[in-house]
């Protein structure tokens, strides 16, 4: 059980890490950050943010589990899964109006709203609905994506675009792309295995 727990965790920590690079919301925290120059309510906002939308989809993942049969529910993982790695290799574009809202909350507040529309249906909540549901551990895994988060998003805010244009964003979508990719094969062949 805790290791099942742990591994929850990591997995969860590691693929959102690595699909939040060069994500629209890791290009908000840059635009956040080079408006406003307040890294501290930026980090706040974010991580207010996160828990709050990561903590949905993870709740959202858990009742998925309640009400779909173990069978179904590993093709419809393992299908989501491979549809990520699909989803991770197509870089995102951020919205202007994303970055309109809310001028009269102050930069907590700004942060908070706009991080958190940003994020709905966005690839990182759909995979915290996704590992939720495979994991049967909602709150470990929102724990992981929300660090995920910050371990994309901080260093964005804190450096700004010096730091973006040295990552290798193809390379490092290419292992988040596998790792669903994997992810998603293992659970459609433990599918698989249910119905023989």
């Amino acid at each position: 059980m805790i290791q099942a727990s742990m591994e929850a965790l990591y997995i969860s920590t590691g693929v959102v890490a690595l699909a939040e690079m060069g994500d629209k919301t890791q290009l908000l925290a840059f635009i956040l950050a080079a408006r406003f120059k307040k890294p501290v309510p930026i980090i706040l906002g974010i991580l207010l943010a996160t828990i709050v939308n990561h903590g949905l989809a993870g709740a959202l993942g858990a009742w998925i589990t309640s009400v779909i049969s173990p069978d179904t529910m590993c093709w419809v993982l393992g299908l989501s899964f491979i549809g990520m790695a699909i989803w991770t290799l197509i870089p995102d574009k951020i919205e202007e109006e994303e970055t309109q809202v809310a001028q009269k909350m102050g930069v907590f507040g700004a942060t908070l709203v706009t991080f958190f529309l940003a994020e709905m249906g966005d690839k990182t909540q759909i995979a915290t609905v996704a590992l939720a549901a495979h994991y049967a551990a909602p709150l470990m895994v929102v724990i992981g994506t929300t660090l995920g988060m910050l371990i994309a998003d901080v260093p964005a805010v804190l450096v700004g675009n010096k730091f973006a244009a040295k990552i290798p964003m193809k390379l490092v979508h290419s292992i988040a792309a596998a790792i669903f990719a994997i992810m998603g094969v293992l659970t459609l062949l433990k599918a698989e295995k249910l119905f023989q």
